[in-house]
C-alpha cells in the first residue's frame, strides 16, 4: 500500500502563510492623519458600534469611512468627498440610524477653522453624536 506525500502540500500552505502575512498589514482601511494627543479614556465598546468616521487630511480634504476608528489608517481608503456630499451623507444617515455616532479625524497640522467648518456642516445635517478621536498622550514625551 503507497501512501501519499505531503511535503509538496506543506510547501504550498507554507507560501500561501507567507503571502497572507505580507499582505494582511495592508487590508486596513481609512486616512492616513497625524492625530493630536489627548489624555482621555477610550469609548466603551456600545459606543463603537460601526460608526461614520469623517476623516480631514492636512491638505484640508475631507474623507468618509464606517467602522471603528482604529481601522482608519490605511491612505487612500474610504470615499473623499466635497463639504456639500457630506452634508448629504451625514443628512441621509440622520434619517436612517438618528443615534449613530460620529467621529471626526482631524490631522495635526490642519487648521483649527477647518475642523470648526466639517463639524458645522455635520451640525446642519443634524448629527447630535459627534466625537473627535485623539492618539493617547505619549508621557516621555513631555517635560516638566
Amino acid at each position: 500500500m503507497s501512501e501519499i506525500n505531503v511535503v509538496p502540500y506543506i510547501d504550498v500552505m507554507l507560501v500561501l502563510l507567507v503571502i497572507f502575512m505580507a499582505t494582511a498589514p495592508m487590508l486596513m482601511q481609512g486616512v492616513e492623519i497625524a492625530l493630536p494627543q489627548a489624555d482621555s479614556e477610550p469609548l466603551p465598546d456600545a459606543q463603537r458600534e460601526d460608526p461614520m468616521i469623517v476623516s480631514v487630511r492636512a491638505d484640508g480634504s475631507i474623507w468618509v469611512n464606517f467602522g471603528a476608528p482604529e481601522s482608519a489608517t490605511d491612505p487612500g481608503a474610504g470615499t473623499r468627498v466635497s463639504p456639500g456630499a457630506l452634508t448629504e451623507q451625514a443628512t441621509q444617515i440622520v434619517r436612517t440610524r438618528p443615534d449613530l455616532p460620529v467621529f471626526v479625524r482631524a490631522d495635526t497640522a490642519l487648521a483649527y477653522g477647518r475642523v470648526i467648518e466639517v463639524m458645522s456642516i455635520l451640525q446642519r445635517a443634524g448629527v447630535a453624536n459627534v466625537g473627535l478621536v485623539t492618539d493617547p498622550v505619549d508621557l516621555s514625551r513631555l517635560t516638566e
